[in-house]
């Protein structure tokens, strides 16, 4: 596994980034495998919900496919055909006789993807990664994250440098989204600058979890390098139903190099 993904990130830096100047929306939403603060599970409104987006990339955490709990459903799959997109999976572990995990759904073609074993925390974790392609044939990957969650930052600062000794090798744009489980101020998010740009948020609204009573801002969109990305502003958006986290959403424009 480490062999392989060392070899792509070689084919990555490699890669020759055209002129382009592209726009495009990401989001990332962390869907608590369907499951809505009623406690019941709902694909098809969580679907719905990401459809409300209007994004044209979604990262989606706590992700099941064949889970017991989540009724046995291939959730990155079914979530794909509903939304008319394509999709990526990268499994955390066994669970409940299928896997659980994260996924990426796309209307940008997803070129190639990896799940990328991080050093473990209170459960096993991985990054997904996918290389997308952009209208003007231009490249980015884009990096879906959900590190761990436990109040002390021991092993989650663990997983965030073992991501970045990757992405340092990496030569093309870089979306580096997700659930990170700390707030801006934390080295979780302070160890990815000055490289990557934190997507900034509107003060009077940037809070993320949890969905009901938003008081932490644990979810974000950062961009590398920072000079390859015009402004960009994070949206929260309100939604007290569908998960315990609220999705963002931010407009994105690559810019010519």
């Amino acid at each position: 596994m480490a062999a392989a993904i060392v070899a792509w990130c070689a084919v990555l830096a490699a890669t020759r980034v055209p002129p382009q100047d592209d726009a495009f929306t990401v989001a990332s939403y962390n869907i608590r495998h369907g499951r809505g603060m009623d406690g019941v599970v709902d694909l098809h409104r969580t679907g719905e919900a990401i459809a409300r987006l209007g994004a044209d990339v979604v990262a989606l955490q706590e992700v099941d496919r064949n889970v017991e709990r989540s009724g046995r459903v291939d959730e990155p799959r079914v979530l794909g055909e509903q939304l008319s997109m394509s999709h990526a999976f990268g499994a955390f572990m066994p669970y409940q006789g299928g896997e659980y995990g994260m996924a990426i759904v796309s209307r940008l073609p997803i070129r190639r993807s990896q799940a990328l074993r991080l050093p473990d925390g209170n459960e096993p974790r991985v990054a997904l990664l996918a290389e997308l392609e952009l209208p003007s044939g231009a490249r980015v990957l884009v990096v879906n994250v959900h590190f761990d969650w436990v109040g002390n930052d021991t092993l989650r600062y663990a997983q965030v440098k073992a991501l970045g000794a990757v992405l340092d090798t990496v030569r093309l744009p870089v979306i580096l989204l997700g659930d990170f489980n700390d707030q801006p101020a934390s080295r979780t998010l302070q160890h990815w600058q000055p490289r990557f740009r934190v997507a900034a948020k509107p003060e009077s609204d940037r809070f993320t979890f949890s969905s009901t009573e938003p008081k932490q801002e644990i979810d974000h969109i950062l961009l590398a390098p920072a000079r390859a990305w015009g402004e960009a502003t994070v949206r929260v958006i309100t939604d007290p139903i569908t998960s315990d986290h609220r999705p963002i959403v931010a407009q994105l424009r690559l810019l010519k190099p």
